[in-house]
């Protein structure tokens, strides 16, 4: 096993992800949320099949999203839906939303950890796809009675391979079910504890080995990255190569699914 390679963290200019200072710096920097890397995904995967529910539940419905990103994922269901609201903390996010986009879509920076800024019953849906499980707390408040909440989440075992294989690059993931257990805490503690919460796992081939640089310096500065790349490419590759198939590198696809009536 190969303990040679460069940790990020250890770089002046590395932010934890997903805290604020990391989405903040990944608005002005990219001023979306969208991975980087190239990869395919095997069927089904979580992602495919959120999405195909999302549209069974939304068509002539008020819809909320929740962690909405540049809005590229909300703005594809203009079509269907009667009114969708995308919301997100980062402002860049949202100011990548900006006109001209359908007259039955907008936009909304806030917190969710301070609340949603919505009125009693205001949506007939809300869905969050890898957003904040804060909303969890207050998304019954603003969804009719009888109507659907939807949520995606990251898994407990995603690309749990890549701790093993790039030690260093990319750490351990913790033991057991973290993710799954803080998930489960916040639906009781928004009176959602009758959610139907399921796992739906399948495989993710990264295309090659700057990939795999790619997603361990996901969000960080372009400085951060190269230098990385700079004193790991070769023996990452070399890696890579010894474990790729013909698809590319496979790890675990893990997520975690939300499906609650209000």
């Amino acid at each position: 096993m190969n303990r040679n390679l460069p940790d990020p963290r250890l770089h002046p200019d590395w932010l934890r992800p997903h805290s604020i200072e990391w989405y903040a710096q990944l608005g002005r920097l990219a001023g979306q949320f969208a991975y980087p890397w190239h990869s395919t995904l095997e069927e089904p995967n979580g992602e495919t099949l959120f999405a195909a529910e999302i549209e069974q539940v939304v068509r002539d419905k008020n819809v909320l999203d929740i962690g909405c990103g540049h809005g590229a994922f909300t703005r594809s269901w203009s079509p269907l839906v009667k009114q969708i609201t995308g919301l997100d903390v980062t402002c860049d996010f949202i100011h990548s939303g900006i006109p001209p986009y359908p007259a039955n879509v907008r936009f909304v920076t806030a917190n969710t950890k301070a609340g949603l800024p919505f009125e009693r019953g205001e949506f007939d849906v809300a869905y969050t796809r890898r957003g904040p499980t804060s909303a969890y707390l207050d998304v019954k408040r603003v969804v009719k009675e009888g109507g659907m909440i939807l949520g995606l989440h990251p898994g407990d075992k995603l690309s749990t391979e890549l701790s093993e294989w790039f030690p260093g690059l990319f750490e351990p993931l913790p033991s057991g079910t973290p993710v799954l257990e803080n998930l489960l805490q916040r639906l009781e503690q928004g009176g959602l504890g009758h959610a139907e919460l399921r796992k739906v796992s399948s495989i993710e081939y990264l295309h090659e080995p700057l990939d795999v640089i790619r997603m361990s310096c996901f969000g960080q500065t372009p400085l951060l990255f190269e230098w990385v790349t700079s004193l790991c490419l070769s023996e990452v590759t070399q890696i890579f190569e010894r474990k790729a198939t013909n698809k590319g590198l496979p790890i675990t696809f893990d997520r975690y699914y939300v499906k609650v009536t209000v």
